[in-house]
């Protein structure tokens, strides 16, 4: 198969699971259930998906019933499916997320903690039922009632899932950014939803480094006239000076006048709101979505258990800050019975062994993480496979940016051999995944396995057409439960349509420049926003990076389209290795890497040495803020970024005056 923009042939996958891999699945178990249950006999995954996408009430129903969704269904899997946004499932079900989470309460680990190298806990399953009930009570005391807002400046640490399942339980709506955020950046997000409680830690390790998180609360705290309590709760210190944050209370002071007991449970509609979660707000004040118990319940339950294998008793690992979706995603495999693996701080600290490190010591059966971390090990020559015991590792997921070629052979040939590796996408609007993992298939190079079941997805060319090997943009065409209920403060739904209905009406269209491939998997070229336009061609940036980054030379680069002479130029801007030098010998060989490998059209006009790279605070380039500096127009959120600093190195280049 000869794929654009590749220069090898994929004849054969890179991993197939065995027979017994797959006999004893949950998917094949699923698949197992409709036959015998619902009399639907479908064999293997496409048609699985085919069944699913044109059957969603009944695969959504069967997707309760075999995740064990604890809750009162109802009669009704879906009314309005024909209404894109409008459609509403399980309308007369009654649940409680945090009661879906909570449903073990024995000594087994429930999650097991490093804060960096400096940390090390575990936490049962009993003892975090015991502080959630504690948490809950206090919540209410301290007058919290369903449909309050519970904000979280914190840390990926236990005591922030039992905030969250907190809030949860009592029907409150938790939102959390990670305390590397920017006071702006906190205000900016919370100031518009109103919390009226507030959680932090007093600090946070980062590198090496104590970081006090109580000076930025003291900072945003007086434009958060909201905030009625702050809960501090101890990491980096035992006992944190409180004296200049009047509103503030020590957890345990919080919680001391409750004693542990049975959580009541507020069940409440499906679609009533668990989460606000926040768009990168890179291009102004971010989006505030909103997302819903039931539908962030069934979609998370439904990837883990089908998508990504998750059984009771496996350890399930992602690195992620509080900031990022893919913590909400996680802290629900408790649903699924897994113990949570939690890691707060740099990845590579003390070095880049410290989370496989990690993995190894606590048999690690699902690790996520991102492809920058992946390639990041690549260049430093790291091989897991040689140093680390993996034995209990099924399956290896990467987000953020798309996994190149490159990444999946290193995976194969450095990590494990055995391994599933699941590249997913999704994001932040759907709090899950479009496409992800299939347990019972191959994994093909460069491709991310599947369609997530129940998602109508495909893949429009610019007229609104279907297409398969071809670039185009990623839509979903019919809905799925956890599109957002709505954004806050958007009473007429205006800027929710806006966001993702206005390219094509009726139809999710995800922003996403993409492939479908002929096994039914996807390539991800980058966001549609971004994609480049020299002389009218469209090109992904990934295909860029792909090639540009596998020169030794190049630690990471980042491409953008320059308004040039009635067109549109290829900027390519590289952070080199230290002591490498941007030398017409280099320029060649990455022009030569781009051009043999791609097309002509690819070619930077100009490439340019650049000291550091912006990002967001979940480690996504950001194309678009370069692309404002490089045409002098203003970045209007900066505090989005976690290191806004970068963007004075694109000021005023001289090289793209010419």
């Amino acid at each position: 198969m000869e794929i654009e923009g590749r220069d090898e042939q994929v004849t054969k996958p890179l991993w197939t699971p065995s027979a017994e891999r797959i006999a004893a699945a949950n998917l094949t178990r699923f698949a197992e259930r409709l036959r015998t249950e619902r009399g639907v006999d479908r064999e293997g995954y496409p048609a699985l998906w085919q069944w699913s996408i044109e059957n969603p009430a009944a695969f959504w129903d069967a997707v309760w019933d075999f995740c064990g969704v604890i809750g009162d269904k109802g009669g009704t899997a879906l009314v309005d499916a024909e209404r894109m946004p409008g459609a509403r499932f399980f309308p007369e079900a009654r649940l409680n997320y945090a009661e879906n989470l909570l449903r073990r309460r024995d000594d087994g680990d429930a999650i097991v903690f490093r804060g960096e190298d400096r940390v090390r806990r575990r936490m049962t399953w009993r003892a975090l039922y015991d502080l959630v009930s504690r948490l809950a009570r206090a919540m209410k005391a301290a007058g919290v009632e369903p449909g309050d807002r519970v904000a979280g400046f914190v840390p990926n640490m236990p005591e922030t899932v039992a905030a969250t399942l907190a809030a949860a339980s009592i029907g409150a709506i938790w939102s959390s950014c990670s305390p590397d955020f920017g006071a702006r950046g906190v205000i900016d997000r919370f100031g518009q939803i109103e919390p009226k409680l507030l959680f932090t830690a007093d600090g946070y390790y980062y590198g090496g480094k104590t970081f006090d998180s109580l000076a930025r609360v003291r900072e945003f705290l007086p434009d958060l006239p909201s905030v009625e309590r702050v809960v501090v709760m101890p990491y980096t210190r035992d006992d944190p000076p409180l004296d200049a944050l009047p509103k503030a209370t020590m957890l345990a002071d919080f919680i001391a006048p409750f004693a542990a007991g049975e959580i009541e449970f507020a069940r409440l509609p499906f679609d009533h709101p668990l989460f606000i979660m926040y768009s990168s707000g890179t291009t102004g004040v971010p989006k505030c979505i909103v997302h819903g118990a039931g539908g962030t319940l069934i979609q998370h339950m439904k990837e883990h258990q089908l998508q990504s294998d998750i059984k009771p008793g496996d350890r399930v690992f992602y690195f992620t800050t509080c900031g990022w979706m893919m913590w909400n995603w996680l802290i629900s495999a408790l649903a699924s019975e897994a113990t949570l693996l939690l890691y707060d701080g740099s990845p590579f600290h003390p070095d880049g062994n410290v989370l496989f490190d990690f993995a190894a010591e606590e048999r690690c059966t699902f690790f996520g993480t991102s492809a920058k971390f992946i390639d990041a090990c690549r260049k430093a020559g790291l091989r897991p496979k040689d140093t680390h015991d993996l034995s209990a590792l099924r399956t290896i997921a990467s987000t953020g940016s798309p996994l190149v070629a490159e990444g999946f052979d290193y995976v194969y040939d450095s990590i494990k051999s055995d391994v599933c590796l699941s590249s997913i996408s999704g994001g932040t609007d759907i709090i899950s995944c479009f496409v992800l993992g299939n347990p019972i298939g191959p994994v093909w190079r460069g491709e991310i396995q599947a369609r997530g079941l129940g998602m109508k997805v495909e893949v429009w060319n610019d007229d609104g057409k279907p297409v398969v090997g071809e670039k185009g943009e990623l839509v979903c065409t019919a809905p799925f439960p956890s599109m957002p209920v709505g954004f806050w403060n958007d009473p007429d739904g205006a800027k929710y349509r806006a966001a993702y209905f206005e390219r094509f009406p009726g139809v999710w269209c995800h922003g996403d420049y993409v492939e479908l491939t002929e096994h039914g998997g996807m390539i991800i070229y980058g966001r549609s926003d971004a994609v480049l336009n020299p002389g009218g061609v469209r090109i992904g940036t990934a295909e860029i990076y792909r090639q540009v980054e596998q020169l030794p030379e190049i630690l990471e680069s980042i491409v953008v389209g320059q308004d040039w002479d009635g067109d549109v130029r290829v900027v390519l801007f590289v952070k080199l290795k230290p002591g490498v030098v941007l030398d017409e010998a280099l320029v060649k060989r990455i022009k030569d890497q781009i051009r043999t490998n791609t097309t002509p059209r690819h070619v930077p006009a100009k490439i340019i040495a650049i000291g550091d790279i912006p990002r967001t605070k979940s480690g996504k380039i950001t194309e678009l803020a370069v692309r404002d500096v490089i045409h002098g127009r203003p970045v209007k959120n900066k505090e989005a970024l976690a290191n806004p600093e970068a963007l004075e190195l694109y000021k005023d280049l001289p090289e793209l005056r010419t």
